[in-house]
């Protein structure tokens, strides 16, 4: 039956699979008459705008300024800016010998395939005996999760863990990550404000004035990001006495830098502590203290049916960790208790390191610092001199302009405290050589010559 010449709606005819006129146009339409003959109509078809739309879940996080200040600071030195940048937390050592060349003899052998999801049987029966000797914690190998880093590790079992309306308990000052991950799974980061008075370290009452029914997570770090402080054993026994008395409240202890730790601090698992095993998700991993930032491998270690769910939202996500990273990882788990004298000497550069900052800054009026036990942080305290004006630059406010003008004018890129929840301080890292460190210290001394603290610190 042939198609009325007063139709109102049409639609474009797909194209012939091949034609050899060239008369027709994507922008041509051809109407069917009763004779059987067409006639081509010239049609303006309009370009529909594509929707543009994120999702609110990830419209509401924010980026890292770890990464976006690291960044920019690259990109000033591609430009022939001269800045120094201490802004990333990544060790300044290569990878140790012996861990590169198990990676490079992956190769050859041609171990490149996957692996299980979870990770390979012998990694993770060796991360089995390293937290059972160095952490006096026992898991078996399907407690384990091998993961793409540990912050994959974080954000999976945050994700498998909580629901839309929990709350997840946060002490600042904190990795920048944490409050993001609490948010990518519906829940609500809960923010435990900070004390340099404290040495940053979470108070037991303020924890339990915090803790309702909707609390579903409490995550630690020893030592920690951005700080450097860490948990003595006794404050730890303080806060899991409050935690037990919560079965709904689990905790999460971000245990990356454990290796990293100066004396006499000593460290301490979570998991270890009575009562806390059932209800504690382990995350460890190899980036910090075996210089495997490139690697990207790290563990997660906790009651099976925790393990379980964050394997299955691994396997619909990247899938297991890199067969090369896996055998790097198992020899650096040989390498001897606590990495070895590999990770010792690279421990014993970092406390140098940190001894000749903090002497530094404690020369600097108007500067309150908490000497760091661990990682390889210094969150230092310059409130004194918001509200100074500085000529040519403007007024220091908080400390992002802080760090603007120390990128300016000593060109020295570090990171702003209110990216850990702590306005008052800025972070440096020491993950760079004495004479890089030396060379900073100096132009941000120069730097803050030119203004003057407007109150005395508090």
């Amino acid at each position: 039956m042939a198609a009325s010449t007063s139709a109102t709606s049409f639609s474009t005819p797909a194209k012939p699979a091949s034609s050899s006129s060239s008369s027709s146009s994507p922008n041509s339409v051809c109407f069917a008459r009763a004779s059987g003959r067409c006639r081509m109509a010239s049609v303006v078809v309009r370009a529909e705008a594509v929707d543009a739309t994120i999702s609110p879940t990830v419209s509401a996080l924010r980026p890292s300024k770890t990464m976006a200040i690291t960044d920019q600071a690259t990109a000033l030195r591609q430009a022939g800016v001269p800045v120094i940048g201490l802004a990333a937390g990544e060790p300044d050592f290569d990878t140790p010998h012996v861990i590169a060349e198990a990676g490079m003899n992956a190769i050859k052998d041609g171990y490149t395939r996957y692996t299980p999801n979870a990770g390979t049987l012998e990694l993770r029966k060796a991360i089995c005996n390293k937290l059972q000797e160095e952490n006096g914690i026992s898991y078996s190998p399907d407690q384990v999760l091998v993961s793409n880093g540990a912050k994959q590790c974080i954000t999976q079992a945050v994700l498998a863990v909580c629901s839309p309306g929990d709350e997840v308990l946060i002490p600042a000052p904190y990795w920048v990550s944490y409050p993001e991950m609490a948010t990518l799974a519906g829940a609500t980061p809960v923010i435990l404000p900070p004390s340099i008075s404290e040495n940053f370290l979470l108070r037991p009452e303020l924890l339990a004035s915090k803790i309702n029914e909707k609390s579903r997570l409490l995550i630690l770090c020893s030592p920690s990001n951005p700080t450097g402080s860490v948990y003595p054993k006794e404050l730890l026994e303080e806060i899991a006495d409050i935690v037990k008395k919560y079965p709904r409240l689990l905790v999460l202890s971000d245990e990356i830098y454990e290796h990293i730790i100066y004396q006499p601090a000593k460290h301490t698992s979570f998991a270890s502590l009575p009562g806390m095993w059932d209800r504690t998700l382990t995350v460890n991993g190899f980036s910090k203290a075996f210089a495997m930032t490139g690697w990207r491998l790290g563990y997660l270690a906790a009651p099976k049916h925790f393990v379980a769910a964050c394997g299955k939202i691994q396997s619909q996500f990247t899938s297991g960790a890199s067969s090369i990273s896996q055998k790097a990882g198992l020899a650096a788990l040989n390498l001897g208790y606590a990495g070895g004298e590999a990770v010792s000497t690279m421990v014993k550069a970092f406390q140098e390191r940190r001894d000749y900052l903090v002497k530094s800054f404690k020369e600097l009026p108007g500067v309150k610092i908490s000497e760091p036990q661990g990682a390889f942080y210094l969150f230092i305290d310059f409130s004194s001199y918001y509200g100074s004006e500085v000529e040519g630059f403007g007024t220091i406010k908080d400390s992002e302009s802080l760090c603007m003008f120390l990128l300016e004018k000593a060109q020295v890129a570090l990171v702003p405290g209110d990216a850990f929840g702590d306005d008052k301080c800025i972070r440096m890292s020491y993950a760079a050589a004495l004479s890089t460190l030396q060379t900073a210290m100096e132009k941000i001394k120069e730097a803050v010559a030119l203004i003057k603290p407007r109150v005395a610190a508090k």
